[in-house]
């Protein structure tokens, strides 16, 4: 299993999601990626994306204005 950390800070949607998209590409089945946003609606967005995906989501969390979705590839 491998551990990726993908930051979209200052970045407005829908680049959150699509970098997420670009980056899970490159990721392995079981890999972990967690997403570091400054853009509060990508705590609906990248689970949103990651459901019609496949993906699992395995933790969102609000902190200090930075927003963090940690997700495991289908």
């Amino acid at each position: 299993m491998n551990q990726e950390t993908l930051n979209t800070h200052r970045l407005l949607c829908p680049l959150p999601v699509i970098r997420t998209q670009d980056k899970v590409k490159t990721l392995q089945a079981g890999d972990r990626l967690t997403v570091r946003c400054t853009d509060p609606g990508a705590m609906h967005d990248i689970p949103a994306w990651c459901r019609i995906n496949g993906h699992k989501v395995l933790e969102t969390k609000a902190e200090n204005g930075e927003y963090v979705v940690v997700l495991e590839v289908a």
